[in-house]
């Protein structure tokens, strides 16, 4: 089984020579202690981490799982003192405010750190990473009281969060949520319902767990309309901040899953479980879009981090695996025949891998300065500019988290394929990828949720397409800088500043048809959202071939040639082998909406 190795160079190169992150830094309120020696270290640290304490449990706790017995959750082996070890290094509080416990550091710093840990360990990067959300969600909405009660220790990691929206009966569709909260004459509220498939709902790593839940209350309005955000501790909280009795919040059963069987997905039921309101009572689902947000990022990783993983586990076997000889003539003429990596078509799928890791991460981090500026907004609470960044980043998300989490599995899935026979079988670790990939394309919103969001509430509803001509402008910008330019980056940017008209033509079409066909966004959505997954991911292969092929040149990197040369080599790859599929989903958005609704539902299938 491959061992993970923290990918920092290729970290490095994006944070401080593609997005200039130390100038990112230097203009945000919370980014003076960001300075280059400190964000190093931080990156070396964590790492080690990864390398040393994360990723080797990743594996064991894949095979041992966790344990339920009346209503106690155990995690695997292993689990309990690394998650320890993260507090006690201080990792939980890297981006949160200094009053609470926190280190201060801009948003940004932990999306680095969360990478490294997912694609280490997607299992045990669940739990503290679902705390993310709960903590972003009280420092936006929370009380005073709620903050100075719960924060310190959400901060510090001694408790962890979950996000509690998911019913029997529902879950995308949060108008059906039963869930019921009943006012108390001391200002507190009674919940009773059952919640499922809550991400590290119960387990033994933590002293308190602090769900973040949706209710309706008595008097509410039908719908969405009508749901309020209530805070619930698994063990009541004193205003000191002390931990008192238990709450009756308790777990009725663990799911049992394909995959990320290390960490507790948790059936909640909660009786009478005493709660506080969050922010106004029904307007919930709106305070809620904070958590959700936060975590459909975070759900975008997971694609990167299972593409990284994966590519590491099939390039060493495609080095040392030999069979037959290469078509050209032979390669290893010492060897009974040569390494799988002199085969074209391995080199397909290795370099397909790489490319989704690698553009997915640029993606990433380019996002990742907007989340930065959007919390340095609330900071300064400058109100303007929190709403442009987070209506960016709005428009973003839905893209980050469907399209990546997509090329993840499809990453994940030809890992297995290049170790053939050998990437089926448990010992080299590639089929527990492959299965720990595939949640991530259903939580957080499907993909189908995730396009709809897109195409429907962001480009359509939202902005009348102007999210897109905003993008396109600056795809656009880049593009002109470098259209006379010789070899690949003149065609990278030629062929770019083509996909940003067809981008817009292709949303201005779809604008006007959908005036007429009220089935037509439904139709064109995913295909929609992996077009645009193609071409957002093509501008930061640009980007990046661009700016390796300027370091090449200068002589300045004349030490990372070989880097920088692959950098080109892979954008190319990029442009010539996986743009192209954005041809067919632009086809596929286009058709017509009667092709997938004029049969009859009896008629999908006749006894």
């Amino acid at each position: 089984m491959a061992s993970y190795k923290a990918p920092l160079r290729d970290m490095r190169f994006l944070m401080n020579e593609v997005f200039d992150y130390p100038a990112h830094y230097a203009q945000l309120s919370n980014g003076t202690d960001a300075t280059p020696d400190v964000i190093d270290a931080i990156l070396e640290g964590a790492a080690t981490l990864c390398e040393e304490v994360l990723a080797p449990l990743n594996r064991s706790g894949d095979e041992e799982g966790c344990h339920f017995q009346g209503g106690v959750v155990t995690t695997p082996a292993g689990f309990k003192q690394a998650y320890a070890q993260y507090v006690a290094g201080g990792w939980q509080g890297l981006s949160f405010p200094l009053q609470y416990g926190g280190q201060g550091l801009p948003v940004s710093v932990n999306v680095f750190k969360s990478e490294m840990m997912g694609s280490a360990n997607w299992s045990f990067n669940m739990y503290p990473g679902l705390s993310v959300g709960c903590i972003n969600t009280l420092l936006q909405y929370g009380s005073d009281e709620q903050k100075q009660q719960y924060l310190p220790a959400l901060v510090s990691g001694e408790w962890t969060g979950t996000m509690c929206l998911t019913e029997p009966q529902c879950g995308t569709d949060l108008a059906q949520i039963k869930t019921r909260a009943l006012p108390q004459a001391d200002g507190s509220y009674r919940l009773t319902g059952t919640k499922i498939f809550i991400s590290a709902g119960e387990h033994d790593l933590a002293h308190n767990i602090v769900h973040i839940v949706l209710a309706r209350l008595p008097d509410a309005p039908a719908g969405t309309r009508g749901i309020s955000l209530f805070l619930v501790p698994k063990f009541l909280v004193h205003a000191d901040g002390s931990v008192g009795a238990r709450n009756p919040v308790h777990c009725g059963a663990i799911e049992h899953k394909m995959g990320i069987r290390a960490s507790a997905t948790a059936v909640l039921n909660f009786d009478e479980a005493v709660g506080t309101l969050i922010g106004q009572p029904n307007k919930g689902l709106e305070a809620m879009f904070t958590f959700m947000n936060t975590a459909r990022i975070g759900t975008a990783i997971q694609g990167v981090a299972h593409a990284e993983a994966s590519f590491q586990g099939a390039l060493p076997y495609a080095r040392e695996r030999r069979s037959m000889r290469a078509l050209s003539g032979k390669k290893e003429p010492d060897q009974v025949a040569d390494a799988l990596i002199w085969h074209p078509d391995v080199r397909r799928m290795l370099l397909t891998q790489k490319a989704i890791a690698e553009g997915g991460r640029a993606m990433i981090y380019d996002a990742a300065m907007v989340a930065d500026k959007m919390f340095n907004a609330v900071t300064e609470a400058d109100q303007k500019k929190y709403q442009q960044h987070d209506g960016k980043l709005g428009f973003l998300t839905p893209i980050l988290k469907g399209f990546l989490t997509e090329m993840g599995l499809e990453a994940a899935n030809l890992g297995m394929q290049v170790l053939g026979g050998h990437g089926y079988i448990r010992e080299h670790g590639m089929e527990q990828i492959a299965r720990d990939a595939r949640i991530a394309t259903l939580y957080e919103g499907t993909t189908g949720i995730q396009a709809l969001d897109l195409l429907g509430r962001k480009v359509l509803l939202g902005t009348k397409g102007k999210c897109v001509r905003d993008f396109t402008a600056t795809m656009a910008r880049f593009a002109r800088a470098h259209l006379f330019s010789s070899g690949a980056i003149g065609n990278m940017a030629r062929m770019l500043l083509w996909r940003a008209l067809q981008w817009n033509l292709l949303t201005t079409r779809i604008l006007l048809r959908a005036r007429g066909e009220r089935e037509l966004v439904g139709s064109a959505s995913v295909d929609y959202l992996m077009y645009s997954g193609y071409v957002m991911m093509a501008y930061h292969w640009a980007l990046q071939a661009a700016r390796a092929a300027e370091l090449t040149a200068s002589g300045k990197g004349a030490e990372s040639l070989e880097f920088y040369r692959a950098k080109v080599q892979t954008a190319e790859f990029f442009f010539a082998r996986l743009l192209p599929r954005a041809d067919a989903h632009r086809q596929g958005a286009l058709a017509p909406t009667r092709s997938v609704m004029q049969m009859h539902q009896d008629h999908f299938a006749f006894p």
